[in-house]
């Protein structure tokens, strides 16, 4: 098959539908097929990274509001940070099963092309002080468009690659796209501080810094930085990537995952793992202006999402070599003990009363904050590549095991059942793992307003994560688990 393929033209580097796609096939792999699906990874990654970009642009964004003459309250600024995740994640649940129903070339192009709205929307509003809070809610809502675009392009990548390369190859795309988290954190405070676009992207702003000094800024460019690359991005996506015939399914065939225990059960270790990241990255800036504010935010903010991004292809790669279910376990147990440290080196304010640990430096201490929550980046990156890892391997396994017995023919059908599951699982798990994103920065801000610290939430994560445990240990890691993966 994989000759035929070659000859007859009927698999196409360069965009169009890929009518033969047996990526499992070694020679077809190593033919044509590892060449096609690199093209398309490669396309994919700076698509989701904008994508990214634009879903953070309020943890940047809300911080320096109130400078620009908006008067908002620390909660309404935790929420303009939080709502992104909430209609990202909301938006996840139906993009997971769009690659299928309209095909991932074409599905990664009209994505990515509608990050324009958000960006364009950001940078005219911020520019109007007389902006009215709920429009700056609308467009921090809007910002999900990034969000929802991590499930469809998470599942279509996994069309493209053989069983031993899904967790390397997931943990590019996902590791490189989630450097737009990072980015838009280091490059806002660089492009607003000069005019990038010149008059047409509009005027400074005049603010005054903690410093007393009176600057000119253009706060606009944070957002309309990211414009140019946008439309490029999509027009990549239009022209160099494919679709898989293959691929094809129904919203109907796909809604079978409801029913499997280990949709659910994944959904819960990934909240563990990217709800973490996200929710972290999204309220880190104002978590550290609240608790040190001695602190320029900004300048340290970029450092945990960089850290997460960057060691996520890694997590997919240990993955493969010593098995997704092992990796996540023990990761979940360094989380659990990161969030000790940073409870630990918070300041003791009195405010918080028993919620505060009885130990630790007064005053706290940001050196140690800072590294516990590198700590926290660092394994909330290294999780995401793991659990992402066990998710094909789980149901492949499950579909197979149905299959044995069968013959060759039921075995092909169930490898190509399970591929088409696992693409709607790992976009859906990343949809309700999205929520994080809304439920750490809004944790906070109803912890800040009750008891005057962010301990209680801080509480409530270690607690998760410890749930989190006991669902890898028991279901996936320990001797005779039901899904060893």
């Amino acid at each position: 098959m994989a000759t035929q393929a070659v000859t007859n033209g009927r698999s196409r580097r360069w965009g169009g539908v890929l009518t033969v796609w047996t990526p499992e096939d070694r020679q077809f792999w190593a033919q044509q097929g590892e060449a096609i699906a690199r093209i398309n990874l490669w396309i994919s990654v700076p698509c989701l990274f904008l994508a990214f970009a634009v879903w953070q642009l309020w943890s940047i964004v809300a911080v320096n509001l109130n400078a620009l003459g908006f008067k908002f309250t620390p909660n309404q600024l935790f929420w303009l940070a939080a709502a992104p995740a909430l209609s990202g994640a909301t938006l996840r649940i139906f993009y997971s099963f769009m690659v299928p129903v309209f095909g991932g070339r074409r599905w990664t192009a009209i994505s990515t092309a509608s990050l324009l709205i958000p960006a364009l929307g950001i940078g005219i509003a911020i520019q109007d002080a007389t902006t009215t809070y709920p429009t700056f809610l609308g467009l921090a809502l809007l910002c999900g468009f990034g969000g929802g675009n991590f499930s469809s392009s998470m599942a279509n990548i996994n069309f493209f690659f053989p069983k031993e390369r899904k967790g390397s190859a997931l943990g590019v795309n996902a590791g490189l796209g989630n450097l737009g988290v990072s980015s838009v954190q280091f490059l806002a405070p660089i492009v607003i501080s000069a005019s990038v676009y010149g008059p047409l992207a509009g005027g400074p702003q005049t603010i005054v810094n903690a410093a007393g000094q009176t600057l000119q800024i253009w706060a606009q460019n944070a957002a309309f930085v990211w414009v140019p690359f946008i439309v490029i991005a999509g027009a990549a996506a239009w022209i160099g990537m494919n679709d898989i015939a293959d691929a094809r399914a129904s919203f109907q065939d796909q809604a079978v995952i409801f029913k499997r225990k280990h949709n659910w059960l994944m959904c819960w270790l990934y909240l563990g793992t990217f709800g973490s990241f996200i929710g972290y990255s999204a309220g880190f800036p104002l978590l550290i202006k609240s608790q040190f504010p001695q602190v320029n935010a900004l300048s340290f903010a970029w450092i945990g999402p960089l850290v997460g991004a960057l060691i996520r292809p890694f997590g997919g790669w240990l993955s493969d070599k010593l098995g997704g279910a092992a990796v996540t376990f023990w990761n979940f147990v360094a989380m659990a003990a990161a969030v000790v440290g940073v409870l630990y080196f918070l300041p003791k304010g009195a405010a918080a009363g028993a919620w505060v640990l009885p130990w630790g430096p007064t005053d706290g201490s940001f050196a140690g904050f800072f590294s516990c929550f590198l700590v926290l980046f660092l394994t909330t990156g290294i999780g995401n590549g793991s659990t992402f890892r066990m998710i094909p391997i789980i149901f492949l396994t499950e579909r197979t095991r149905e299959a044995a017995g069968k013959g060759h023919a039921a075995e092909e059908q169930a490898t190509r059942d399970a591929n088409k599951e696992a693409a709607a699982v790992l976009g859906f798990s990343a949809a309700i793992g999205a929520y994080g994103g809304f439920f750490i920065p809004k944790s906070y801000g109803t912890s800040l307003s009750l008891t005057g610290g962010p301990e209680a939430a801080l509480y409530v994560f270690i607690f998760f994560y410890l749930t989190c445990i006991v669902t890898t240990w028991w279901y996936y890691a320990r001797r005779n688990a039901e899904m060893p993966c």
